[in-house]
């Protein structure tokens, strides 16, 4: 029985297992999620759900990070986790497009300030959580998000009643009806790209999750067999899976250290056309410019062929205005998806310019760029491994710049430094020291 025995691995898997290498990319990967939730939490989406969440009267239990206000443990996870995907920054498992931080850290976040875990315990539930969801990701990808389901939220949902079950220090008997209960809470459609809603989804798993593992742990019953069953996730949600993928070489092979980090707001499968675009903007002026072919892979035609957004969020989701950006901006960070961007009619005119053509041949990751002038003449860039890539990553400076960057308007620069610091000794600090920071 898959989920079983996925619990038993889980459960068995001490701190002292996990190597050294997982543990620290664990901690980039808080780091950069701390930083794109900090950093989106003024949206105008949190305020909505602050304003829902205001209206309830909940009691005050873990921190809206970033917004020095307390809100209960369900909403908290809520709220953090919809922040952290606001701005679409956040890190991504690049084999399944999976965003595995979001569903997960504000969950170790909120217990860990509730109950005064330590940050050994909440770096093992972090790590293990996110392994479970990548590992359940692997299993149904590319059926499941062909499909139309978002996966971030619609697997992530288990990552996040795992960390939690394991906090709460549950059985393995527990912990496999804590899976079943964020199974049959799994969600998320693809139809929602490009608005309020995507950002919402790995919240809202989160707190799916955080749910299920609270009401396991009350004595609430569920099947113990989700992932395998006729009538489980796998053969419901996805046409074509693999199960074994989830235990396969489990304890070997860590998922998350295959967790890639985001130079740029946008979906990773933009990342080498924008790479591209930066490079070519080098050898041409706007004026110059006859037209830019984008050779892709047809998938990236599939999520980002918007050729006429109207919001920034729609922009995050358009090989044209991302190309248009980064041509004439040379960046594609938040600032380029505002809603000002998106309508400019320098932007509007440029992107006519951005020309996308699918091709089979080329890989996902990949991107055969042609600027052609008005005089005729042409110059080629390819593109292998974009920046943020796991073959190309971001370095510990320019995660640490972004970081920076994101918090800048809702954290001083000293509480800024002291983040960085304290996520880089999370399991030698006390949680405290931590949430204390942004109050």
């Amino acid at each position: 029985m898959i989920t079983k025995e996925l619990v038993q691995h889980i459960y068995k898997t001490t701190y002292e297992d996990i190597p050294e290498s997982v543990i620290w990319h664990a901690k980039k990967s808080l780091l950069n999620w701390l930083g794109v939730t900090v950093g989106a939490i003024h949206h105008e989406t949190i305020d909505i759900l602050l304003d829902v969440t205001n209206e309830l009267s909940t009691s005050e239990q873990a921190t809206i990070l970033g917004r020095n206000v307390k809100t209960d443990l369900l909403s908290a996870v809520l709220i953090n986790g919809t922040s952290s995907h606001i701005f679409d920054f956040d890190d991504t498992h690049l084999d399944t497009i999976h965003h595995p931080s979001g569903p997960v850290a504000p969950v170790i976040f909120a217990l860990g300030e509730k109950y005064a875990f330590s940050t050994k315990e909440l770096l093992r539930a972090f790590i293990l959580g996110c392994e479970v969801e990548l590992r359940i990701s692997n299993a149904v990808y590319p059926s499941h998000y062909q499909h139309g389901y978002h996966i971030t939220p619609s697997t992530g949902v288990f990552g996040a009643a795992i960390a939690a079950g394991l906090l709460l220090k549950m059985d393995e008997e527990q912990l496999a009806m804590a899976m079943g209960l964020a199974g049959t809470q799994s969600f998320g459609l693809r139809e929602m790209f490009g608005t309020m809603t995507k950002p919402f989804h790995p919240g809202k798993a989160a707190q799916n999750g955080l749910m299920a593992a609270l009401l396991v742990q009350k004595g609430f019953t569920s099947s113990t067999q989700v992932l395998e069953a006729e009538r489980g996730f796998f053969n419901v949600y996805s046409p074509k899976h693999n199960v074994f993928k989830v235990l396969e070489d489990f304890g070997e092979v860590w998922e998350l250290e295959k967790n890639a980090f985001k130079p740029y707001a946008c979906g990773i499968v933009l990342h080498p056309s924008i790479d591209a675009c930066i490079q070519l903007s080098e050898v041409a002026l706007p004026e110059e410019v006859d037209k830019i072919i984008l050779q892709v892979n047809p998938y990236v035609l599939e999520l980002t062929g918007k050729k006429e957004p109207k919001t920034g969020l729609e922009g995050k989701f358009s090989i044209y205005h991302t190309g248009a950006m980064a041509f004439l901006e040379r960046e594609a960070s938040e600032d380029q998806y505002q809603d000002e961007k998106v309508l400019a009619s320098k932007t509007i005119a440029f992107r006519e310019k951005i020309k996308p053509v699918a091709n089979e041949e080329v890989d996902k990751d990949k991107v055969e760029a042609i600027l052609v002038k008005k005089d005729g003449t042409s110059h080629k860039v390819s593109i292998e491994h974009a920046t943020g890539s796991i073959e190309n990553p971001m370095t510990k400076a320019m995660l640490e710049r972004k970081f920076k960057k994101l918090c800048k308007s809702s954290l001083t620069d000293e509480k800024i430094t002291q983040l960085i610091e304290s996520i880089y000794q999370f399991e030698q600090m006390e949680f405290e020291s931590l949430i204390n920071i942004f109050n």
